[in-house]
């Protein structure tokens, strides 16, 4: 009985924390919160949904691919969400209006594609979309 309920709290925990996924893509502002959004409840609701399957079968060999699931997941998930919002970044996609602090700006070198701990050239940073941006556009929501 105990098994069942534990079974139970993960699943519905797991389909909430994907739904909290689907709702932050659909709510967010800009491509980078969806993308932390995504990534991170996504990763939890899955691992949880994988856990309780793994529990409620109870068999080594469904556990143990559920097991190496779970940690491909949390070891993908977050790398691929990060290189493809950093990929975004430097290809000048814009940050949402109300953005408080932007720690890259003014430290990418274009030329070598590398990152700088001083200041780097303004002819030498990305070209970002931040000034064309229309104040009554899609990405001030």
């Amino acid at each position: 009985m105990g098994r069942e309920i534990l079974v139970m709290v993960l699943m519905l925990l797991g389909a909430s924390f994907m739904a909290l996924a689907g709702l932050g893509l659909l709510r967010m502002p800009d491509l980078f919160l969806r993308m932390s959004s995504t990534a991170k409840a996504g990763t939890l609701g899955a691992g949880m949904i994988l856990l309780g399957a793994a529990i409620h079968f109870d068999n080594f060999s469904i556990s143990t691919r559920a097991g190496a699931i779970i940690v491909f997941l949390l070891l993908t998930a977050p790398v691929a969400a990060h290189m493809i919002g950093r990929a975004a970044y430097f290809d000048g996609v814009p940050l949402w209006k109300g953005t408080v602090q932007d720690d890259l700006h003014g430290h990418y070198r274009v030329s070598t594609h590398t990152l700088e701990t001083g200041a780097v050239p303004e002819e030498d940073s990305p070209q970002t979309d931040r000034d064309k941006i229309p104040d009554d556009s899609e990405f001030d929501r």
